[in-house]
């Protein structure tokens, strides 16, 4: 439902018909008095209009004059983000931060990096099963019932791919580990490092990085 949207002459005529009665008070549109009236009503026209933009303004993922605001109550920028320098990056990180409000599964975390400007893939891994797989299927070990490939589509920037790198290893199930493919094709490879290991020193993240380049 759109907002209503009101000028000066719909305002002029809510504002007459509250005037006292009495052979003083004119309502028509003709007279002196309606002409003085007529100039206060652009004031009432711009609190409206303002009104209005407040419906938009609220939500964090269409503010704009609120956004110092949402950063504020979200904790932005953070380690993960890191400075920005746009307007449309900063609402798409307050977007993308709004809606992280906790979540496991494949859907959430698509919606996530979705929030975030970028469209991923997610595989979910598996153990070799002789009931389940094939002759020719990639033989995964037990460990990879904890392991997930994310792929990041072709051209996505280098820096806002290690956003969703950083905010995903942060809010991530802590018994999983993720297997990040930065160009689609390249076959996914064992993660080298524990699920407690930071970022920054997870080898298999690089040794993947390294495989798309």
């Amino acid at each position: 439902m759109l907002a209503p949207v009101y000028g000066a002459f719909d305002y002029l005529r809510q504002f007459q018909r509250l005037l006292p009665r009495g052979r003083i008070w004119h309502r028509g549109w003709g007279t002196l008095q309606a002409q003085y009236l007529l100039t206060l009503m652009p004031t009432w026209v711009r609190l409206h209009e303002r009104a209005n933009n407040l419906l938009v303004d609220e939500f964090p993922c269409s503010t704009n004059e609120l956004l110092p605001e949402w950063e504020a109550t979200l904790g932005l920028p953070d380690p993960c983000t890191g400075p920005l320098d746009t307007i449309e990056a900063r609402q798409a990180a307050v977007c993308a931060k709004f809606v992280a409000r906790g979540g496991s599964s494949v859907a959430y975390f698509l919606r996530l990096a979705e929030a975030a400007g970028i469209t991923i893939t997610i595989e979910e891994l598996a153990p070799f099963r002789t009931d389940r797989n094939r002759v020719g299927d990639r033989i995964w070990n037990e460990d990879a019932a904890w392991w997930w490939v994310v792929t990041f589509p072709p051209g996505t920037d280098p820096a806002d791919a290690q956003v969703i790198v950083c905010m995903f290893e942060t809010i991530k199930p802590a018994h999983t580990q993720i297997i990040w493919i930065y160009s689609p094709g390249v076959e996914p490879h064992e993660p080298t490092s524990r699920p407690s290991e930071s970022v920054s020193d997870q080898p298999g993240i690089a040794a993947v990085a390294e495989s798309a380049d």
